[in-house]
């Protein structure tokens, strides 16, 4: 199957209302899911009761990178209905894979707040991206919260 052939099949797939809704609250609920698992998760084991934990660590940069995957192929779905995402510096690439990468670029540089400016939401993807902002504002207290009270259940343990 050539690009064009899965170009155009992935573009009719996605064009189904029904079919962009089914997948963008599925990703949206994996998101929600994992953010939330990470903040209610209770670590019964002395070993990870410390003050740094690195399963903590390794559990937020997990989040991080399905947030980053989950949100690009939310713009990526939604580039195929109006355009989301205007590259302000054309690279020529109007491959899928390039759609692709760009989404979960422009994804990566959202949440973690740096904010390039080579690529501009529009429409909708404005709203999303200022969702995905404000998750990249929240998981960071997140993660100091969870090791603060980890640190709590450790000392409050030992007494």
């Amino acid at each position: 199957m050539n690009v064009k052939k899965a170009y155009v099949y992935i573009r009719e797939l996605i064009s189904r209302d029904d079919m962009k809704i089914v997948i963008i609250s599925l990703i949206l609920f994996i998101i929600v899911f994992s953010i939330i698992q990470f903040i209610t998760d209770k670590h019964r084991d002395d070993a990870h009761k410390t003050s740094i934990s690195f399963e903590v660590f390794y559990t937020l940069v997990i989040i991080y990178c399905t947030v980053i995957i989950g949100f690009g192929l939310i713009y990526f779905i939604l580039s195929f209905y109006e355009l989301t995402l205007v590259e302000n510096v054309k690279d020529g690439n109007d491959s899928i894979l390039s759609l692709l990468l760009r989404s979960f670029y422009f994804s990566g540089v959202t949440i973690l707040t740096i904010g390039y400016g080579d690529i501009t939401p529009l429409g909708i993807g404005r709203f999303v991206a200022l969702v995905q902002a404000l998750i990249g504002y929240i998981l960071p207290t997140a993660f100091v919260l969870k090791l603060v009270h980890l640190n709590f259940e450790h000392k409050k343990g030992k007494s």
